[in-house]
């Protein structure tokens, strides 16, 4: 196996592995009494992800690894597993309200409302840029630009109306 396979085959187990994690968590919150926010734009979601990993296993696999963009994604990947371990139970790729509940305001949402996608962002962005592929990561900028647009709209409206309500 290359280098650059190795990285991508432990990015691949890595989103599997969270895939699992937030399929379990979901679960644990709807049993709670929790709410899924606006799931009509989860399968883009999916989708770009899917055909992000696709196209890096595709272009990628016989490309020469870079040190630096490698170091980088690393170190998202650290921020990453922060705003994983902050949220806890509560961490799932899905917007899942749990009403009554606080939000949470540890950790790196103490700056930035939403951490987990400027993660995604700079990921999406830089792990192309690991093997060379400056177009992957133009493309893919843009489509996950416009999901997580669609994304952030439905989950602010959801934390607005929750807030609202416990304000009246």
């Amino acid at each position: 196996m290359s280098a650059s396979e190795i990285i991508l085959a432990l990015v691949t187990l890595q989103r599997a592995a969270e895939l699992i994690i937030s399929s379990h968590n979901t679960r644990k919150l709807i049993a709670r009494g929790a709410l899924e926010v606006g799931p009509r734009h989860y399968p883009l979601i999916v989708a770009v992800h899917t055909a992000w990993l696709t196209a890096l296993w595709m272009f990628g696999r016989d490309q020469p690894v870079s040190g630096d963009f490698l170091l980088l994604y690393l170190a998202l990947q650290g921020l990453r597993f922060w705003v994983m371990w902050t949220l806890g139970s509560r961490w799932t790729t899905r917007i899942i309200v749990l009403p009554g509940h606080p939000l949470v305001s540890t950790g790196p949402y103490r700056f930035l409302s939403h951490p987990n996608y400027a993660v995604v962002i700079g990921e999406i962005a830089v792990l192309p840029l690991v093997f060379g592929l400056g177009w992957l990561a133009a493309i893919f900028t843009v489509l996950n630009g416009a999901v997580l647009t669609m994304r952030i709209r439905a989950e602010n409206s959801a934390l607005a109306s929750r807030t609202s309500s416990r304000q009246a």
